[in-house]
């Protein structure tokens, strides 16, 4: 076999969906499992239990695989980034797609995601507010993580069944140091270029969709900065909010805390 042949393959992507009991199913789809051969502890412990589409495979035999979470894992993004023990593999046969009624409680999946450099002053305002809601115990279908810089790892997150991500950011609006602002932006068009070690949260949302999958909503809480450092090479390390930036933290946990809690679908619509 021609190794490039092999990393071609490897590369190329699975079909968006495979259709079982005439129910098309991809990326997000609640299935239950029915293995069929019993033949191992897992499938013996798996079967009835509710899983999450994550992927869809085809090999070389044309065959189908449907590449499953479980629902109730509290590893689950251990298995969306592949970790073998908590990704499971299963023929079309082996799942079945949940009725309406089922289907229809599914909990939407949220993910909070903190963006900003902690060396560059008020830049670091999303990393303190995911870092401050971290500490709480999140609202079942919440994830809260502090991406940081790294644009690329929020690009792959972006491919799991989110139906919302908020992004915590300090961006300038021309408005008073401190003013909490709420945006729903739309994806504009343009390249998808992304540094490994930069954030630009509009890349980002650019390499998600090219990638096959973006969350249907988008909201960003944007802080405005006092200090609006770039990263050139002639700037100096800044370490810490300014304090009108860091007045805002509460008031940005509260309010990050409800706006997730309600897109979530959480009656208390909180994060905790």
């Amino acid at each position: 076999m021609n190794p490039m042949d092999f990393w071609e393959r490897m590369e190329r992507r699975g079909p968006d969906t495979v259709v079982v009991n005439g129910v098309p199913l991809g990326v997000g789809s609640r299935v239950r499992l029915r293995p069929r051969s019993n033949a191992d502890i897992f499938d013996l412990v798996l079967d009835g239990q509710v899983a999450v589409v994550e992927g869809i495979e085809q090999d070389d035999e044309g065959a189908f695989h449907v590449a499953v979470t479980l629902e109730d894992d509290p590893g689950r993004d251990l298995g969306e980034a592949r970790l073998p023990g908590h990704r499971f593999f299963y023929s079309p046969e082996e799942v079945e797609p949940l009725g309406p009624r089922e289907a229809a409680e599914r909990v939407s999946r949220v993910l909070v995601a903190g963006i900003g450099n902690i060396f560059l002053g008020d830049d670091g305002f999303g990393v303190e507010v995911v870092r401050r809601l971290a500490g709480e115990e999140a609202a079942p279908g919440v994830d809260v993580v502090d991406f940081g810089i790294r644009g690329m790892d929020l690009a792959y997150a972006l491919q799991r069944d989110y139906d919302t991500v908020i992004f915590i950011d300090a961006a300038p609006r021309g408005q008073p140091p401190g003013t909490l602002t709420v945006l729903e932006p739309h994806l504009p068009e343009g390249g998808t270029a992304v540094e490994t070690h930069g954030m630009d949260p509009i890349r980002v949302l650019r390499l998600a969709a090219e990638l096959g999958r973006m969350p249907a909503r988008v909201l960003v809480l944007c802080c405005e900065p006092a200090t609006a450092l770039t990263g050139a090479p002639d700037e100096d390390v800044l370490v810490g909010l300014s304090e009108p930036v860091r007045a805002a933290i509460d008031e940005a946990v509260g309010l990050a805390r409800s706006l997730a809690g309600e897109a979530a679908g959480n009656e208390e619509r909180d994060l905790t």
